[in-house]
């Protein structure tokens, strides 16, 4: 399997793994009820603060898959593993912490 097939994998595999914990999480961003009666006040305000945590964390995934999607349009291309600044090569040792890297090390 070739550099780019590999590359291509993983960064497929990186954007399932997001998507689902993004679809699980789902539940916990839902709007909270404000009836007092059937929740408490400190309840209510845990669940205002694990919404408002969900929702900076779908953000975060939201914006590591859009780096994902450039990885991969970046593949498509023939672009994949050079740096989008310099245009030098990517260390490998980069990619392979930080599939998704656009930027060597240098430009980083």
């Amino acid at each position: 399997m070739d550099t780019h097939t590999q590359a291509r994998a993983r960064l497929e595999a990186l954007k399932a793994e997001l998507l689902a914990l993004s679809q699980d999480a789902r539940e916990d961003r839902k709007p909270v009820e404000l009836d007092q009666q059937s929740v408490g006040r400190l309840s209510r305000l845990d669940s205002m603060q694990v919404q408002t945590m969900m929702m900076a964390a779908d953000s975060r995934r939201a914006k590591e898959i859009r780096r994902i999607d450039a990885a991969l349009k970046r593949v498509d291309e023939g672009e994949y593993g050079w740096c989008v600044e310099c245009g030098e090569a990517i260390a490998p040792k980069r990619l392979e912490a930080d599939p998704a890297a656009p930027r060597c090390a240098e430009c980083a």
